[in-house]
């Protein structure tokens, strides 16, 4: 049984996986998917991930650039990504925020300093050994609330899907990952005091993204990143 396992997890980081890359390319507005690249930044990786957990180009993905257009949206209301195909590979979902400097647009910033905090996790579900599940599987779309008590301003909204067939050695983790230009129009008067800076959050270390998915099978897994604020 145990020789089984483990050759299924070879088997499946061995398999070519190119046909299950995917991209969030959409941004989802007041239930209405608009149009790809539209309102998040268009980059040079096509369909690959990242896997340098350190590298610019892991805040908005390598080679992002600005979209045409900031979508506006109330605080407290949801929004969400779209995929182009389903998501192919397990693993689990991250959605960090952050509020565009004095002086810049969601359109201009890149995202860089300690700015970021979390606002949506989709993680693993386990049972002590039994089994584990990725409730991500095969989701075309995730959606998330901005949270009320935010400020008005422009924002970056970044998503993160960490594909973990073969995290088992240092860097097999896949990063899947898109930011969307958003303008939040808020009463709310309450900005997050613990950020992380992105690259800078991770080290590709932790034990959500160094692990062995499939034996012996983890009895209980540990979402990378901060806490969602709240």
């Amino acid at each position: 049984m145990k020789f089984f396992a483990a050759a299924l997890g070879l088997a499946a980081v061995l398999v070519p996986q190119v046909a299950a890359h995917y991209r969030f390319t959409a941004l989802i507005v007041n239930g209405t998917t608009t149009a790809d690249y539209q309102y998040v930044k268009p980059y040079t990786n096509m369909n690959s991930p990242v896997t340098d957990v350190s590298s610019t180009g892991f805040t908005c993905n390598i080679g992002a650039s600005s979209a045409p257009g900031i979508a506006w949206v109330k605080s407290g209301t949801q929004i969400g990504f779209k995929t182009d195909i389903p998501i192919g590979h397990p693993g689990v979902i991250n959605v960090y925020m952050a509020k565009v400097p004095s002086g810049q647009t969601a359109a201009t910033f890149t995202g860089s300093g300690k700015v970021w905090f979390k606002v949506s996790q989709l993680s693993a579900q386990t049972d002590g050994g039994s089994s584990i599940k990725w409730p991500a599987d095969n989701l075309t779309s995730y959606l998330f609330t901005i949270p009320s008590k935010l400020p008005s301003g422009d924002y970056l909204v970044r998503i993160e899907h960490i594909a973990l067939h073969g995290a088992s050695t240092f860097g097999g983790a896949q990063f899947y990952i898109s930011c969307a230009q958003i303008h939040v129009i808020s009463s709310g008067t309450t900005s997050p005091t613990s950020l992380v800076s992105i690259p800078g959050v991770y080290t590709g270390n932790e034990p959500g993204i160094l692990i062995n998915i499939y034996w012996p099978i983890p009895p209980s897994y540990t979402q990378p990143g901060p806490a969602v604020w709240s």
